[in-house]
């Protein structure tokens, strides 16, 4: 038997969006990157409302003590690998309204950010290429769980061969 040397075929992230307390303009624009106009699909997303399922977890707005709990259970409800998107001035920093009494500051006031699109309000053109950061950060995370759980598998059947109490 012949076995086919292939290369495996990727599979599409799927991406979460939520919107904090934002004035909803990067939340409009996040919409609009994702509609056939900018088609932001064409690079291998797709777009899902179960945290369960998603790879991309891509936020608008600051933070506040509302949301701060969402925010949050929503990245542990997530698969490891994830990626993060913080879009727009207000998920990056607060923005606007960091000193209002209700916003604690950006994203990464509850969760770790890797990627950062500022802007007010964030171009579509901008909000893409921080999607095609996020799925090629994806990709190599992924990549890197594989050789990870290779070496964790090697190591257990090695473990199973010497172990004395076998």
């Amino acid at each position: 038997m012949k076995v086919s040397k292939r290369p495996k075929v990727k599979r599409s992230p799927w991406l979460l969006h939520y919107d904090g307390s934002s004035c909803n303009g990067c939340d409009i624009e996040v919409l609009a990157s994702l509609t056939p106009v900018y088609d932001a699909e064409r690079f291998g997303v797709e777009n899902t409302g179960d945290p369960m399922q998603a790879d991309i977890f891509l936020v608008t707005g600051g933070i506040n003590s509302q949301n701060a709990g969402v925010v949050k259970q929503l990245y542990d409800q997530m698969p490891r690998p994830k990626v993060v998107v913080a879009v727009g001035v207000c998920a990056c920093t607060g923005g606007v309204f960091k000193d209002c009494y209700n916003i604690q500051g950006g994203v990464n006031t509850v969760i770790p950010v890797d990627i950062y699109v500022p802007g007010c309000a964030a171009r579509p053109e901008a909000i893409i290429d921080g999607i095609v950061q996020a799925v090629k950060l994806f990709e190599k995370r992924v990549k890197q769980k594989v050789e990870w759980d290779a070496i964790q598998s090697e190591e257990t059947e090695y473990d199973k061969d010497i172990s004395p109490l076998r």
